[in-house]
């Protein structure tokens, strides 16, 4: 179930950033970028039969980003907010996974993040290198990402957030289902 809620995640986000200009609330066309359809964005490769598609100049990091000229890149190199975003969740979405992995069974409500502080430094260096190439220049050129404004921060932590909420609902549906296996051990181990 993770998993898939984390594909759906990470492919999810990409495909909201090329379809809608703000997303539960979150505004994140503040960048300017072309809107197109989910069955525009399903068959990109098809671009150059379309008849009138054009793409305003947008930009994205420190860069402004013209298909004037071939307006059908702007599914190639145009893409790479969507793929910073996609990347994004996806470390957001493992961050916050490693605190399901805290316990098999446990509830995040019993058993504190802070409890393991080795856990929470590992998370916080991991992060830390996630922004590191996400706001350094050189940095982001190697990685070919672009840096992220605070609406498109709050868009990937409300997508990345839900696994903690998915893994408790699994957590507790497991426990329910072992309670009456466990109820059947202790009466045996009394006889």
């Amino acid at each position: 179930m993770i998993g898939l809620y984390v594909g759906v995640a990470t492919v999810g986000i990409f495909v909201i950033w090329y379809t809608h200009g703000s997303f539960l609330g979150i505004d994140i066309s503040t960048d300017g970028h072309t809107l197109v359809s989910f069955s525009q964005l399903t068959r990109w490769g098809e671009c150059h039969n379309w008849e009138g598609f054009s793409v305003a100049p947008f930009m994205t990091g420190s860069e402004m980003l013209n298909f004037g000229d071939n307006p059908c890149e702007y599914f190639t190199r145009g893409k790479v907010k969507a793929t910073t975003l996609s990347l994004s969740v996806l470390v957001s979405i493992e961050m916050f996974n490693s605190l399901n992995a805290f316990s098999e069974d446990g509830s995040l409500l019993v058993m504190p993040p802070w409890a393991n502080p080795w856990l929470l430094l590992a998370m916080s260096t991991s992060f830390g290198l996630h922004i590191l190439i996400l706001y350094v220049p050189f940095l982001t050129r190697i990685f070919g990402i672009v840096p992220l404004t605070f609406h498109e921060w709050c868009l990937v932590l409300l997508v990345s957030f839900p696994v903690i909420l998915i893994d408790e609902l699994l957590k507790a549906v497991g426990r329910s289902l072992s309670q009456p296996s466990r109820q059947q051990a202790k009466k045996i181990k009394h006889l």
